[in-house]
């Protein structure tokens, strides 16, 4: 286990080697983050996480019981929500604990991105290397390669796996990467980049 620079890991959380937890980030008990990853400044990874190896968290990102995979990006600001009927009081008034709720948890494929303050609804699922615009409002599941946006989102787009959106064509302007689209499913032709 590496050692956090300001951070917090609660007793029964875990966290990767090489990880860096800066100031005022929390991994709760019964949270697990991967290796090589950052968990930047105010960042709560919340019990029932699991963040896979070089994940980039934002400051003041807060995940709730999330699966997260290898190289995502967490962009500031971003909250996975895993509460889909939130209420701070039992319908008997008691003070709502860890055991008075349904987890459903929020699913993040390999590469994906999701923006600066943006907001993932319970129980949603995002695909490999989709972007999730900033501050858009996700509350149905993202294909792979999509670009999302707004409030609610809607897809507007597909992104390459660098990164960067796709032409008309499905070809990839920046790095030259080109994909076929096969009834709604983007997948890489095979084609290697030309630039």
């Amino acid at each position: 286990m590496s050692t956090p620079v300001n951070g917090w890991i609660d007793e029964g959380g875990i966290v990767g080697e090489a990880t860096r937890l800066w100031h005022q980030a929390q991994v709760a008990a019964g949270a697990q983050v991967g290796a090589d990853c950052t968990v930047g400044k105010g960042a709560y990874i919340g019990t029932g996480s699991t963040l896979g190896d070089r994940v980039k968290v934002g400051n003041y990102a807060s995940v709730f019981g999330a699966r997260v995979a290898d190289e995502v990006m967490l962009c500031p600001g971003v909250l996975l929500l895993e509460d889909a009927a939130p209420r701070a009081t039992t319908p008997d008034g008691r003070r709502k604990g860890p055991g008075d709720y349904t987890r459903r948890a929020v699913t993040i494929e390999h590469g994906a991105t999701i923006g600066a303050a943006a907001a993932i609804a319970p129980g949603v699922a995002i695909g490999a290397y989709a972007l999730v615009a900033i501050g858009a409002v996700v509350v149905r599941d993202v294909p792979a390669h999509a670009l999302v946006a707004g409030n609610p989102a809607r897809q507007c787009g597909w992104v390459c796996i660098c990164g960067h959106t796709l032409d008309t064509d499905h070809c990839c302007g920046d790095c030259g990467r080109a994909y076929a689209l096969n009834a709604s499913v983007l997948t890489l032709s095979g084609q290697e980049p030309t630039r």
